[in-house]
């Protein structure tokens, strides 16, 4: 079997309410287990709207990224970056230790429709993601966090050139995870390929 293609490309406002719903059928999967419906929901209704994918889409400080492929009507996938300084403590402070004063940008989300994973979206959504993320802030490293007990995620992005370097706090619907936060230094995928 063939991989599908896979175009992305900046999401369009009209398109918030499709990646609201890719939102919430996606943002479970990457919860810790035991994590409940009731919190899962909560944290979707109140981060993963479609008044917060149409303001993300026009924010000059942020990239939208969307995954086009096959003859779908759906998106595959969707990246969101976010430049300027971490919201939470420990992340600040990881990185301000780390790599010195900001602005940073973060890969706060990255996520694809069960149906297309393994087939490539992924490294595509990712591949864009350092693109755009150098883009947002040229020649500074970017960083997420991601829950400590999700060891598949935490793979794919060491594959990318990220490394653990930091610990926070994550709220999701009012329980608190731990994550660990990664850090993409300019450079590091092409040295370790």
């Amino acid at each position: 079997m063939t991989a599908p293609s896979v175009v992305v490309r900046p999401a369009r406002p009209d398109e918030a309410a499709e990646l609201a719903w890719l939102a919430a059928l996606t943002f479970p999967l990457a919860c810790p287990p035991g994590t409940s419906t009731a919190t899962m929901a909560r944290h979707i209704a109140e981060h993963l709207t479609p008044e917060r994918f149409r303001a993300w889409s026009r924010d000059p400080g942020c990239a939208l990224l969307v995954a086009d492929g096959s003859e779908s009507e759906e998106p595959a996938g969707y990246v969101l970056l976010l430049r300027g300084e971490p919201d939470g403590d420990a992340e600040r402070d990881v990185l301000r230790s780390t790599v010195g004063p900001g602005p940073y940008v973060e890969l706060s989300k990255i996520y694809v429709h069960p149906a297309r994973q393994g087939d490539g979206t992924a490294n595509a959504l990712m591949s864009a993601a350092v693109r755009t993320a150098d883009e947002l802030a040229p020649d500074r490293p970017f960083w997420l966090g991601t829950n400590g007990d999700n060891g598949r995620a935490q793979a794919f992005y060491r594959k990318h050139g990220f490394t653990v370097v930091g610990s926070r706090t994550y709220d999701v619907g009012g329980v608190q995870h731990d994550d660990v936060v990664m850090l993409h230094t300019p450079g590091a995928q092409a040295a370790r390929s």
